[in-house]
């Protein structure tokens, strides 16, 4: 029996060993370990890569996310207890970020199909509240940002994506971070690129907001000990730039593996029990960092795969406005999508490491699941 974890970090970061010693151990050798020369350089090739005119590097996705929400609020342009467009079945960290910001989640059900927001749905809660729009580019499948942004444009709405699992989806072109006003993407060791630790970024349109940013990051401060803003931590390291620098050229072709891989799920796999995902007209529309299915039998399905040696997970089983931290503000609202999504999303193992024998072996078990 083959044994196929959900993710092999170690196989992963193994085809980049003598790489990332290198650049460990230059960052060592330089005695400089912060705000350094790795960080402006990442900086650069990933504006480079994404296409976005400005990247400040940060400590983490959840940050980058709060962050954005802190220099608009600087700036004037959003005011507390603001209403943020947010998708219902999104990770925590989306919603975190909007209240750690002192603004107002307003949770929108996505489409069943896509599971990401649409701007139909979007128009349909908008208020005089609502001030911005988070997209959130959910399991590595871009929004259809062009009516999102035609929204947004028509209603004066700051558009923010959360791109923290789709590094490299794009649509004409155009990758996710340079749709909206401001980007956030998250360096997670599992994410399609991963640091070896905790590592995320911004990517915004204009120059202000980037060294704003980039202020509130450092401690409220640009020029050492004078601090205009009540700033944090939340700085990018000389070791995870120089990591995450070694992984940015592999990324395209990662990513072209992660749809074969997802390509021949759609293809091969055909049950009556299992919803399979819908593969996007452009394939570059989605990277594929999850592989999600879907099956009113969840716990038998995990079960099975599992007896076989196939590990599977779920993303995500709680709704946010369903967890405890939300359930005194936001649990009596109806999020019906979200909540059904919740009670039946699987997430089958890919990755670019999926060996042809591996991903053969998965679908073979999951063809075979018969429900008792």
């Amino acid at each position: 029996m083959h044994k196929i974890p959900f993710l092999d970090l170690k196989k992963i970061n193994d085809r980049y060993r003598d790489e990332l010693v290198e650049a460990t151990t230059r960052v060592i050798d330089s005695g400089w370990y912060i705000l350094g020369k790795e960080v402006d350089a990442f900086e650069e090739e990933f504006a480079a890569w994404t296409g976005a005119p400005h990247v400040v590097g940060l400590s983490n996705g959840l940050m980058a996310l709060r962050l954005i929400f802190d220099a608009w609020i600087e700036q004037g342009k959003l005011q507390p207890g603001d209403g943020v467009i947010v998708p219902g079945n999104t990770f925590i960290a989306s919603v975190l970020a909007i209240t750690g910001a002192g603004l107002t989640p307003v949770f929108v059900d996505p489409d069943e199909n896509t599971h990401n927001l649409t701007a139909e749905g979007i128009e349909k809660h908008l208020t005089s509240n609502v001030q911005a729009v988070m997209a959130v580019h959910l399991y590595g499948r871009i929004c259809p940002m062009e009516q999102i942004v035609a929204l947004c444009d028509k209603n004066g709405l700051l558009l923010i994506e959360d791109s923290a699992q789709a590094h490299g989806a794009e649509i004409k072109g155009i990758k996710t971070g340079c749709w909206g006003d401001a980007a956030a993407f998250s360096f997670y060791p599992g994410k399609n690129m991963g640091a070896l630790g905790d590592a995320g970024a911004v990517t915004c349109k204009d120059s202000e907001t980037a060294r704003l940013i980039r202020s509130l990051a450092n401690y409220g401060s640009s020029k050492k000990y004078e601090h205009v803003y009540r700033g944090g931590n939340d700085r990018l390291d000389e070791m995870q730039a120089a990591c995450l620098r070694v992984k940015l050229p592999y990324m395209d072709a990662d990513n072209k593996r992660r749809r074969k891989i997802a390509a021949r799920y759609c293809a091969e796999i055909n049950h009556p029990d299992i919803q399979l995902p819908q593969l996007p007209e452009n394939g570059k529309e989605a990277v594929w960092h999850l592989f999600v299915v879907r099956t009113k039998m969840r716990d038998k399905l995990i079960e099975h795969m599992a007896s076989h040696g196939v590990h599977c997970l779920v993303h995500y089983p709680i709704p946010p406005h369903h967890q405890q931290a939300y359930q005194q503000d936001f649990g009596h609202v109806s999020l019906p999508v979200s909540e059904q999504l919740a009670e039946e999303v699987v997430s089958l193992p890919i990755s670019p490491v999926m060996t042809e024998e591996e991903v053969n072996y998965a679908i073979a078990a999951l063809k075979n699941w018969s429900i008792q």
